[in-house]
């Protein structure tokens, strides 16, 4: 499966990749890789993880730092 993206989501695909090996069959080039069409549907559940991962940090960061306290 074709998946073009902006250059940072596809260093967070290249990244979460490299620790199994299961996603990837070509990268084509800064925007656009191929996936395992059979991979396509866990892929995407480890970007939604890393999604809420980033989201809790930055919602984190924002109550130490008095952002948005009432």
């Amino acid at each position: 499966v074709l998946i073009e993206c902006d250059p940072s989501i596809k260093a967070i695909i290249l990244k979460i990749d490299s620790e199994s090996h299961e996603y990837i069959v070509e990268d084509l080039d800064d925007y656009a890789l191929v996936i395992k069409e059979s991979q396509l549907s866990r892929l995407k559940e480890k970007l939604e993880e890393v999604r809420m991962v980033v989201l809790l940090r930055e919602k984190g960061d924002s109550l130490r730092n008095g952002v948005g306290a009432c």
